[in-house]
């Protein structure tokens, strides 16, 4: 027994071994097609512009018939009437978009966050998929909205992201904005449970939402 226990705990040290240097190298790959959440602005020569409530903006060089008109074209005629007591991002749904997935994979961010944490999703290994995030906008502009998840498994971090989303006044339709593709990790060692922790943020670092949820990669979709 002894010995079973022994080669055992040895065969989950090199797993873990495993995975921090695939990952590492797999990070490595991505680092042209991802932000790192520290690095973003540097990386982009982003520099956060002041910020301006919507009711400035609109009193800005008001004598300007051309300004005026293109303000109106993003902004809209009237000013949004929004709840006051309702954050100005409500990000409301997060979508794994998958062709071969047999049923939408989909989480509603409306509602008790905390039972995301309690449900798992499932990803065959291999394939492709694009996150889809929707949100509104309901009171005032916000610029450099970024989305940012870390993925982590056994309790090693394996994946950062953060995606640039951009900057949108208010408006009453949902904003939807899609990922780039990414690859699902394939083969023996990848496959298995992996806990990913999301935010979403402004140019501020306010904290628009956050939520953790859990992904299986799987050999195939009925496991």
């Amino acid at each position: 027994m002894l010995g079973l226990d022994v080669c055992e705990f040895g065969g989950q040290v090199l797993e873990l071994l495993w995975l921090t240097m695939c990952y590492r190298g797999l990070m490595a790959d991505k680092k042209d097609l991802y932000i790192e959440e520290e690095e973003d602005d540097r990386n982009l020569n982003y520099v956060a512009p002041v910020q301006k409530t919507l009711d400035e903006i609109q009193q800005l060089d008001k004598d300007d018939e051309s300004l005026v008109k293109y303000k109106q074209t993003l902004l809209g005629m009237t000013p949004m009437l929004a709840d006051p007591n309702v954050p100005n991002i409500q990000v409301t749904r997060l979508t794994l978009l998958c062709d071969m997935a047999p049923e939408p994979i989909t989480m509603d961010l409306t509602g008790d966050l905390s039972a995301l944490k309690e449900k798992t999703f499932t990803l065959k290994e291999g394939v492709t998929y694009r996150l889809k995030i929707y949100f509104k906008v309901n009171r005032e502009i916000v610029a450099g909205l970024r989305y940012h998840h870390v993925t982590s498994r056994k309790g090693i971090t394996v994946d950062k992201v953060t995606y640039m989303v951009g900057s949108y006044g208010p408006k009453a339709e949902v904003i939807e904005f899609l990922c780039p593709v990414e690859e699902a990790p394939k083969g023996m060692m990848s496959r298995g449970h992996y806990q990913v922790k999301s935010h979403f943020i402004d140019d501020d670092k306010n904290v628009c939402l956050d939520w953790e949820w859990n992904l299986d990669i799987t050999k195939d979709w009925n496991e």
